[in-house]
Order: C-alpha cells, then structure tokens, then sequence
C-alpha cells in the first residue's frame, strides 16, 4: 500500500481537515487510511521549530493502492486558510508501534513530527546510514517514546518540498509537553536527564538534525475511510 504524506502550512485547520466533506474527495481520490496531526489547542504550549518562519500547521498522512497525489493535493490546497502545501511518497518504518484506533478520536498523546533534511556534507547513503542503524536506537533509549515512525521520502510530489529527506513521528505521553523527565523518561533524574539529553543531541549532530528541521507538536487522529 502506498503511504503519502504532506505538510500543510496555515491559520485553523483543524475544521477544515477533520471536514467530512474532505474525506469524501479524499476517498474519491483513492484513500482507504487518513492520518491527521493537527497543530491544536492540546499542544499550544508545545516547543515548534520551524527552518523558513512559518510554522507547518498539519501533517496529513493517506494510504491507499493507488492514491492520485495531485489530486489529494488539490484537495488539500483548496481548503479555506491554507497557504501552502508540500507533499511526498513515502517508505514507512515502524520503529515503535504506534497505538491506532481508526474512529477519527485524538490520541492521548503530544505526537511529534519531524520534517528532517540532509546536511550537504554527507551523501544520502551515510546520511541514511547515520540514521536508521546509529541514531535510531540512541533516540528509542534516551526519549519516552511510545510510538515512533521512520518515513524516508522516495519521491517529492511537489517542488518547494524536494529539500525534505524523511518525516519522523513520535508519540509522548501529554506531560512530555512541560516536563522533559516525561519527554526523556528520566524518572526526575536530574543527572540521568542530562546524560539522555547529552546523549541525543550528540545524535541529533551527527546526523545533521539540528539544522535545517521543521518540529511539528500535533494531536493525531486516524480514520478508516472505506467506512464511507
């Protein structure tokens, strides 16, 4: 099955993408599976980072066997408040199974996406390398995470977004919004706090992700739309 996913740039989205008119032309469009990450009111207090000024103010995921990507962008564009959208055809990895309830209900969770771009001075094959095999079990031991999602972009489907390399999910718990024990898992350790944080931003470095990412904090939730 294939996996698209875009990034939606604007002001109050929310309505606009949870709208079952949308999900209808989006089911018209050859989506079975709709995952939404809104930017809403359960992470207004959460960090944002975003590489160009503009915050991304949602994460529309859509599987399907076949799925008409111009025309799913299309849809999207079209949406009242909606400045902007970038758009990819993705290779999922699981890392860390994410709960899924597919009733369009928000997750209990702050879930984080991570819009990651390659630094110049390392090929998509070290990049990669650095990655999935050294960094992945750095940030699965150094954050709670209860869900985490690897999706390496195989194909841009839209200009402005061939700079993006891959997306990342994460799932924490709400307190991980204002306690980085929560986020990190430390138990309140103060010296077990930094060495995690020590640990992840070294990571972080080494892969290039502390430049040039957009942080997205979202609510997510799932929708099965062969139920309509």
């Amino acid at each position: 099955m294939t996996k698209l996913m875009y990034a939606v740039w604007g002001r109050d989205l929310t309505s606009a993408l949870r709208a079952p008119q949308l999900h209808a032309e989006l089911r018209g469009a050859g989506v079975d599976r709709l995952q939404l990450n809104l930017d809403d009111e359960g992470v207004v207090e959460a960090m944002r980072i975003a590489s160009a000024g503009d915050h991304v103010g949602a994460i529309v995921s859509a599987w399907g066997e076949d799925p008409d990507a111009d025309r799913i962008t299309r849809c999207l564009a079209g949406l009242d408040g909606v400045e902007r959208v970038d758009g990819w055809r993705v290779e999922e990895r699981r890392r860390l199974d994410p709960p899924e309830t597919w009733d369009g209900s928000r997750v209990d969770a702050l879930a984080q996406v991570a819009l990651l771009r390659r630094p110049e001075e390392l090929s998509h094959e070290e990049w990669l390398h650095i990655w999935q095999v050294e960094h992945t079990g750095v940030a699965i031991r150094t954050q709670a995470t209860f869900g985490y999602v690897q999706n390496i972009v195989q194909t841009p489907l839209t200009a402005r977004g061939e700079d993006v390399a891959a997306l990342v999910e994460e799932l924490f718990v709400p307190a991980a919004i204002h306690d980085r024990h929560a986020f990190h898992g430390s138990d309140g350790d103060e010296a077990e706090l930094a060495r995690r944080t020590r640990a992840l931003m070294g990571s972080v470095r080494r892969m290039g992700a502390d430049r040039g990412i957009d942080l997205v904090p979202t609510g997510r939730r799932l929708y099965d739309l062969r139920d309509l």
